[in-house]
């Protein structure tokens, strides 16, 4: 039986763009032929595509790194290279995906076939023959390719249900949601708790379809961390209406009324708002408290007794609150657009030069050929980097780097 993974790390690797080609003709009365080398392909992107299919994380837990095709090289003749071909990468609708460093959220995959670019492919090299020029007859160099983003990060699965089933440890949670639905959770007779969420289906006579999520049950403390606090209680978050199942058999002879000021006060010590969420309370497991004192609802999974008026009123819960909630659309924090050029100041008091558009005028180019560094010279000024290194306040003798390419600032240059 597979496991059920709700949290990951993962390494996504765009491909790298081809190289561009340097060749040239075969052409009588032509400077060495004329410049016919074609560009490289770029690479491959990496998405994220939430798919109703996929049911948890478990594919990355322990294969981790995803990496996207390369475009292949430019040659002769004019001869582009090939784009590498983007890579989906399917995971659970509900799946968060945050900064692996700093936690904060960057797109929320809530609906089959929502997706985010997760690492952006590397642009492919332009061939020589893109530099022929009327000063630049028989350009000798050509952009290499470059390299695709690469990061880490964070995927989180929030459970998308319409009612979440929460209680006690051996609260009956598994057993009524196999009862009301085609779900096969693991059940025991003894004292246990699923170490799992399960989803369920309930569908009525009269063809009203609602989900169920059967919650692993929570200790007090849970909203701190104890048991397996927050990696349960995440699941709670996008329930529409709880369900709140109170044993009247414990085992620890912990009354009703207790279990639910302990559920509420970690509920609310998780998320404020779930306590305004609409909630039926029932007393559980009745076959096995013939005499109790609990006022409210009960039912039983064992013997049927309860369940259909459970299901009516939680059938009557989630058409209000489906009425009532606006559709919620799939969250996606863009990441902020790269700078063009900046300039950051080292400890060593030399200046890095930032933005993709600088990087790439460098990473891009041959820089052991005399042709691509100038070239790639009057790219860096024309984006603006030595306006930049006036207005940062370069001083004469002062080391610049840009990538992998470091030069020591001429103020007469």
């Amino acid at each position: 039986m597979s496991a059920f993974v709700d949290e990951c790390n993962i390494n996504v690797q765009a491909g790298d763009g081809g190289a561009g080609s340097v060749a040239f003709r075969r052409e009588a009365h032509v400077a060495m032929g004329g410049p016919d080398g074609g560009d490289g392909g770029d690479g491959g992107s990496i998405w994220l595509v939430a798919n109703r299919n996929v049911a948890s994380l478990l594919s990355f837990r322990d294969h981790p790194h995803r990496k996207g095709p390369s475009g292949a090289h430019g040659s002769g003749q004019n001869r582009h290279g090939a784009r590498g071909k983007d890579l989906e990468i399917f995971v659970p609708e509900g799946t968060v995906v945050l900064d692996h460093e700093t936690r904060e959220p960057l797109a929320d995959l809530l609906h089959h076939g929502d997706r985010w670019l997760a690492a952006q492919a590397g642009v492919g090299g332009r061939g020589n023959a893109r530099f022929l020029s009327n000063n630049r007859r028989a350009p000798s160099f050509a952009e290499q390719g470059e390299h695709g983003e690469e990061l880490w990060l964070r995927l989180e699965l929030k459970l998308l249900a319409d009612v979440a089933i929460v209680g006690f440890p051996n609260v009956g949670k598994s057993t009524l949601i196999s009862r009301l639905s085609a779900a096969k959770p693991k059940i025991a007779d003894y004292p246990f708790t699923t170490l799992e969420p399960n989803l369920g289906v309930v569908r009525t006579d009269d063809g009203f379809e609602m989900v169920l999520a059967d919650i692993p049950g929570l200790i007090e403390g849970a909203s701190e961390g104890r048991g397996l606090g927050h990696q349960f209680l995440r699941h709670v978050e996008r329930a529409r209406v709880l369900l709140v199942l109170l044993d009247l058999a414990p085992y620890d002879q912990t009354p009703p009324e207790h279990q639910l000021e302990v559920l509420l006060d970690e509920l609310g010590a998780y998320q404020p708002d779930l306590l305004d969420r609409p909630r039926l309370v029932i007393g559980s497991r009745v076959d096995m408290a013939p005499e109790h004192d609990f006022d409210g609802m009960t039912a039983s999974s064992m013997t049927g007794e309860g369940l259909p008026k459970l299901v009516g009123e939680l059938v009557g819960l989630v058409r209000e609150a489906r009425a009532s909630t606006d559709v919620v659309e799939a969250v996606t924090i863009h990441r902020p657009a790269s700078r063009e050029v900046d300039l950051e100041r080292l400890d060593d008091g030399s200046w890095n030069v930032v933005g993709r558009a600088a990087l790439r005028a460098v990473a891009l180019s041959d820089l052991t050929n005399d042709e691509a560094l100038a070239y790639a010279q009057t790219r860096l000024k024309a984006i603006g980097v030595n306006n930049a290194l006036l207005r940062a306040g370069v001083k004469h003798g002062q080391t610049v780097h840009i990538g992998a390419f470091s030069f020591v600032y001429q103020e007469d240059l």
